[in-house]
């Protein structure tokens, strides 16, 4: 059963739908008996990170994200799901994340030739072996929709960057803890291919 943390963040329905097209059961829950009993989880989000830590925090749910994440339950944030990952973000200054990883979200630069947001298709930089890539090309195409990056504080934990005008941290690997600043559940075969290797973590 894959659990998806409801915080009536956007995103939620495409992120299931992934995850049911490759046979999985989904639970859409913010109880947090069923989140402690789950056998992955899974952090969607898309909004403001204020917004969307406001809406966990008035739920309890950061407490019990890292209970289950301390448990060893397999977790996986996705675009502004990987932002409330770390400690805190430009967009909100003063808002602290989860802290599942140190590191802090910053906004995009303003580059010639680049817009802000960065939507779109852009090729991944795969700088070591991991369990979320594995078996998945240096330069695959995957789909972005951000304003704000990461910058991780131990590069050890990137395993996916991007060049947009910065050094983007696109995704995270530390023991069970997971993160794509991407949408994988839009990124075509590339992404259902992560999917299926998040679900293959023991």
């Amino acid at each position: 059963m894959i659990t998806v943390i409801d915080y009536d963040a956007g995103n939620i329905m495409s992120v299931i739908k992934a995850f049911e097209y490759l046979g999985e059961k989904v639970s859409l829950t913010a109880d947090r008996s069923e989140i402690l009993k789950a056998d992955r989880l899974v952090l969607p989000g898309v909004g403001a990170f204020g917004d969307c830590m406001d809406k966990l925090n008035s739920r309890g749910l950061p407490e019990v994200i890292r209970e289950a994440v301390g448990n060893g339950i397999p977790f996986m944030g996705i675009c502004l799901g990987l932002q409330l990952m770390f400690e805190d973000s430009e967009e909100a200054p003063g808002v602290g994340g989860l802290s599942l990883m140190k590191g802090h979200v910053k906004r995009l630069p303003q580059t010639d030739g680049l817009k802000i947001p960065n939507i779109g298709w852009n090729s991944l930089d795969l700088p070591r072996e991991s369990r979320l890539f594995e078996g998945i090309k240096d330069g695959s195409f995957v789909y972005f929709v951000h304003s704000y990056y990461l910058s991780a504080s131990d590069e050890d934990v990137v395993c996916a960057t991007i060049d947009y005008g910065t050094k983007v941290h696109a995704a995270v690997e530390k023991d069970k803890i997971f993160g794509c600043q991407f949408h994988p559940e839009k990124s075509s075969d590339t992404g259902l291919s992560i999917i299926r290797n998040f679900l293959k973590v023991k």
